[in-house]
């Protein structure tokens, strides 16, 4: 796990500081939605799917609620007030959802505090042997060395990794807690 972990921050971890930076240099909530939602700009590798048209419809149903996005004061506030104003677009998912609210969150200074299960996520944390029914993980609830990353880290490496996850299997607690040290 440590290796895979390792990997992870050399592989990915400094494009993804930098993508996420980014949001925090917008001069205005607006111009961070626009590009959150991928209706300008690059498109997220992760809405590349959901089509341009569709990030419009988002990013202009977000843009008229830019009042209470800003009144969040939590990650998860921000998640679901962009969740309850996008549902009714077709093909603006959980994970378009999430991304949004994670890069709108860098903007705002919100960061989740728990890893929140969507898609590829979710069977990362099922080959860990994880429960996913409640939709999110505390991060006491992750194996330790998950525990040394930003939640959000956690869920892109989750997502990533999923299928080499499948051989891993640690305990949820410290090594060094002495109750899951065995006894002779």
């Amino acid at each position: 796990m440590a290796d895979l972990i390792q990997e992870y921050k050399w592989e990915h971890g400094d494009a993804q500081r930098a993508d996420r930076k980014q949001y925090q240099d917008f001069a205005t909530l607006a111009e961070a939605i626009r590009h959150a939602t991928g209706s300008v700009g690059k498109v997220p590798d992760h809405q590349r799917r959901v089509g341009r048209e569709t990030l419009r419809k988002a990013c202009s149903r977000l843009l008229r609620y830019e009042s209470q996005i800003e009144g969040c004061r939590s990650f998860d506030d921000l998640l679901n007030v962009i969740e309850r104003h996008t549902a009714s677009i077709r093909r603006f998912g959980r994970l378009a959802v999430y991304d949004t609210a994670c890069r709108i969150g860098v903007y705002l200074g919100l960061s989740p505090t728990r890893v929140y299960l969507h898609a590829g996520t979710r069977e990362g944390a099922r080959a860990l042997g994880l429960e996913t029914s409640r939709g999110s993980l505390e991060m006491d609830e992750l194996p330790w060395p998950l525990r040394l990353l930003e939640p959000w880290e956690c869920e892109d490496f989750l997502c990533i990794y999923k299928a080499r996850l499948a051989v891993v299997r640690l305990p949820v607690s410290d090594p060094l807690d002495a109750s899951v040290v065995q006894r002779e």
